[in-house]
């Protein structure tokens, strides 16, 4: 007699097209705001002169462009995350993905979507990552 090996198969959950598409106009939107107000941020930026290293300012004025420069890079530094994550939200929904963790596969909470709708992470998975960094 042949045992025949059960395998159970795991039926993915997705969201309906009709509840997706206003998330991704939502996205697409976001990904729009989040690269205007990084060109923006850029523009602040008193590093983005090349000629600038060769004036003699002031010792104030240089540690205020030193100021000025720190912190826009980490405004640009924290909207490149953002947009990345944006990104692959977007891409997350083009494939049928969109609310599966991206590190456990199962669902994320809808409420945790509708706080945060580029997250790729379920609260416990993003708490695992959170703690390795």
């Amino acid at each position: 007699m042949v045992a025949k090996k059960k395998t159970k198969k795991v039926e993915q959950i997705s969201f309906p097209k009709t509840v997706l598409a206003p998330v991704g106009g939502f996205l697409s939107e976001q990904l729009k705001k989040l690269k205007a107000r990084r060109k923006s941020i850029a523009a602040d930026d008193p590093f983005r002169d090349v000629g600038r290293i060769s004036d003699n300012a002031a010792p104030d004025a240089d540690a205020e462009e030193q100021f000025g420069h720190a912190r826009t890079s980490a405004i640009k530094e924290e909207l490149d995350k953002k947009i990345i994550q944006t990104r692959k939200a977007l891409s997350r929904i083009k494939i049928g993905k969109y609310g599966v963790c991206e590190s456990c596969g199962n669902m994320i909470d809808t409420d945790r979507l509708a706080v945060s709708p580029e997250t790729t992470l379920c609260v416990k998975c993003a708490k695992k990552r959170e703690k390795k960094s």
